[in-house]
Parts: structure tokens; sequence; C-alpha cells
């Protein structure tokens, strides 16, 4: 799933078993969030210190997502839940904006829009 929070972007995947590596199958009781951006993982946890706060960013210049955080699922379920309850804006990148001001992230934002618009228009 890909995650656009207030404070960042996120793309939840399972963890892989054993040392992580491609073609091990996946550990459904652990996440990996992964993150373009390290200042993403660093806003999550400093929303979520109890949760996530303790945890190592683990980062590297070889991987599609930069960095990544690796979380127990239910914890993870958490966390999700109370990014969900705490949803108190009626329009999201306006949220953005105010929350981290005019930032490339925002400016992202408005550009996946336009990319999911043009397939709504394409559908009608």
């Amino acid at each position: 799933m890909w995650l656009f929070t207030k404070y960042g972007f996120y793309s939840p995947v399972c963890a892989r078993q054993g040392d992580g590596s491609h073609g091990n199958p996946p550990d459904v009781d652990r996440i990996m969030v992964r993150a373009r951006s390290r200042a993403h993982l660093e806003a999550l946890q400093a929303r979520f210190a109890a949760e996530l706060g303790d945890l190592e960013i683990h980062a590297s210049k070889h991987s599609d997502y930069a960095c990544r955080l690796f979380v127990d699922k239910p914890t993870w379920t958490k966390v999700v839940a109370a990014l969900v309850a705490e949803t108190d804006y009626d329009n999201f990148k306006s949220k953005v904006a105010a929350h981290q001001g005019r930032t490339a992230y925002e400016r992202a934002l408005h550009e996946v829009w336009g990319v999911m618009h043009r397939l709504q228009r394409e559908k009608e």
C-alpha cells in the first residue's frame, strides 16, 4: 500500500524473513515501512515516539526506497489507526501545506492528484 499523510509518504510492506534478502518469503508479522525521505520517517517517529521512537532508520543508497523502519504488525496497526483517528481536514493537500509549508512533498502530491485525476477521466 501507499500511505500519504501530513507527515510524509510511506510504502509499508511485509518485511522478508531471515536476513531480508530478495527471494525470502514475506514475514506477515513484521512490517517494513519504506520511505523516499529520511525526514518523513523522522516525522512519523516524532509523532509516534512511544511506538516508533526507538526504532533505527535503515538507509541504503542501493534500494528503491532509501529509508526503512521495521516494526511489528500490531504496532503498525496501532499507528495507522491513530492516523485515521486524527483526520481533521476536508482537503488533504491543503492540510499538508499548512502542516509542512510549501515543500517538494506538497508539490509532488499535486502531481499525484493530477495523474489519478487523469485515470478517473479515462474511465468515464
